[in-house]
């Protein structure tokens, strides 16, 4: 049998990845509660598998064929916690910015619940002041 540490790596690595995002419903339960840990504003939503994959296909949309690499997975009992590099190009826009073409890096970590083989629930924090600083205009040229 597979153990969540398991199941949470080969996600990342075949659905958050952008590689094959239609494959959310293999990891995922029906509905899964996403907290996002935002300092000025945590908020929790439900997700269902086809949500999570238009949720990364817009991410294709913004960033291109962005490269995902795992830099931390660490697992105890039903959560497994894992950190990982993003980087893409800023090809589409992305809130209020226009795309400047330049490289864009994502620093993201999250604890996943895996109950029954499946994602139930996770936690998410990204370094969001550092993905608004790159893509300003003024980024773009250095």
């Amino acid at each position: 049998m597979i153990n969540a540490k398991d199941i949470v790596h080969q996600f990342l690595l075949q659905v958050r990845s952008g590689l094959h995002p239609d494959r959310a419903s293999y990891f995922m339960a029906d509905r899964v509660r996403a907290h996002q840990v935002i300092s000025e504003a945590p908020v929790v939503v439900e997700r269902t598998p086809q949500q999570y994959t238009e949720h990364v296909e817009e991410m294709l949309d913004a960033y291109g064929a962005f490269t995902l690499t795992v830099d931390e997975l660490i697992a105890e009992g039903d959560r497994v916690y894992a950190r990982w590099t993003q980087i893409g190009r800023h090809v589409g826009p992305v809130d209020h910015h226009p795309p400047t073409g330049s490289q864009v890096t994502a620093m993201t970590s999250a604890v996943y619940r895996v109950e029954d083989g499946l994602i139930v629930e996770y936690w998410t924090q990204i370094d969001r002041q550092g993905i608004t600083a790159q893509l300003q205009p003024a980024a773009a040229e250095h």
